[in-house]
């Protein structure tokens, strides 16, 4: 199969192990994790690459660079490259069910296309 596709939402609520690898492409990689109640995933920083996390289930907080940042299911946050970080299931009693996609950008900051036609112009004078 040419690249990648699933119900990402079933398979982050089905899955119950730490960590499984659902998809690595050049660029970037589709991860799905459960944390335990009261686990967390330790302190970490990863250089080259930044984090996008969803929340599907459960609740928690993320410190980022000693910024604590509470959340709960449908929740998303990103960890920038660099940056110290720890996500911890605040729950006693459920899982915290959540994906993450380690990844680089594509498009400049900022950038808002309201219309398809204004990508595509916008595109055209990116590429040439």
């Amino acid at each position: 199969m040419t690249g990648f596709i699933t119900n990402i939402e079933e398979e982050t609520l089905n899955n119950t192990y730490f960590r499984k690898v659902l998809y690595t492409g050049k660029h970037g990689q589709v991860v799905v994790m459960c944390l335990q109640p009261g686990e967390e995933i330790g302190m970490e920083v990863h250089t080259g690459l930044d984090q996008f996390f969803r929340v599907d289930k459960g609740q928690g907080k993320v410190i980022m660079n000693g910024e604590e940042h509470e959340f709960s299911d449908g929740f998303a946050f990103v960890v920038p490259d660099g940056t110290n970080h720890n996500i911890i299931n605040t729950s006693t009693t459920e899982t915290l069910n959540l994906y993450t996609i380690y990844m680089p950008a594509n498009h400049p900051d900022g950038t808002i296309h309201k219309t398809k036609a204004e990508a595509m112009e916008a595109e055209e004078h990116e590429h040439h």
